[in-house]
């Protein structure tokens, strides 16, 4: 039978030396290992959109931009890359589609994964802002430290939630249900998210990185730095292509020009 996510196409070695991770066995652990390293390297953008380019979702092009141009992405490069790197890991996968911003009517438009291990399900969510920095075991009222900033999971039968604390309380981030997803779902989300006017990844850059206790994104041309007390720092952008490099997205001259 035909692997509908060719996951044996992928570069296994190249991409745990892009991580600097070890091929270990499946464990809770590992898995946490692996999830931060990925978050930490391979930053989150929009380049690709930002241009008027609809990002391909073969395991192939993920690849090569990815891992060997060492480029970034969004969620549905960063989860699919990341699910096969766990497949062929060992790891039983399970693809999964969110809503984002349940509670304001937002689009399904958000790829993550559930990763089952040493008997436990897991939210593996390398993809979604660089906010999730580790998985979460799917458990009803979980708490995570995510870099600082802590992140819960509730469950409404079917349903899960991921929610940040925020100074006014849990704000809901996606909501997402067990029903497993196919590749031209995804293709079908990321035509929106890639074309739509309404997409917030059409019109402007976007990047996000996260580490211990900071949170940095570049939006449009303004450099945001954020940290866990709440406290933010917003500063327009004058090179743009030094900032690009402060967040470790290497682009051509081409691109650069673009954009």
């Amino acid at each position: 039978m035909t692997d509908p996510w060719d996951v044996e196409s992928l570069d296994l070695d190249a991409y745990l030396a892009r991580t600097g991770q070890p091929a270990a066995p499946p464990s809770a652990e590992a898995l946490t290992a692996l999830h931060e390293a990925h978050v930490r390297t391979i930053p989150f953008e929009n380049v690709d959109p930002a241009l008027g380019r609809t990002p391909r979702l073969d395991l192939e092009s993920i690849t090569a931009k990815l891992v060997r141009r060492q480029r970034g992405g969004y969620c549905f490069e960063h989860s699919l890359l990341f699910a096969a790197a766990l497949e062929r890991l060992g790891y039983e996968v399970s693809r999964r589609a969110a809503r984002v911003q349940p509670h304001r009517n937002g689009p399904r438009t958000h790829m993550n994964l559930v990763v089952t291990v040493d008997g436990d399900e897991h939210l593996a969510d390398v993809g979604f802002g660089a906010g999730v920095l580790r998985p979460m075991r799917l458990a009803d009222g979980a708490v995570v430290d995510q870099a600082g900033w802590n992140h819960r999971l509730s469950r409404d039968g079917r349903l899960w939630t991921l929610e940040k604390e925020t100074s006014e309380g849990w704000e809901p981030l996606h909501a997402f249900d067990d029903q497993p997803q196919r590749l031209i779902d995804y293709e079908v989300y990321n035509h929106y998210t890639a074309t739509h006017p309404d997409s917030p990844f059409t019109g402007r850059l976007v990047v996000m990185r996260l580490d211990e206790g900071i949170s940095r994104k570049l939006i449009g041309d303004t450099f945001v730095v954020e940290r866990p007390d709440g406290s933010q720092e917003m500063t327009p952008v004058d090179d743009r292509a030094q900032t690009l490099r402060s967040l470790d997205v290497a682009l051509t001259d081409d691109e650069l020009a673009g954009l």
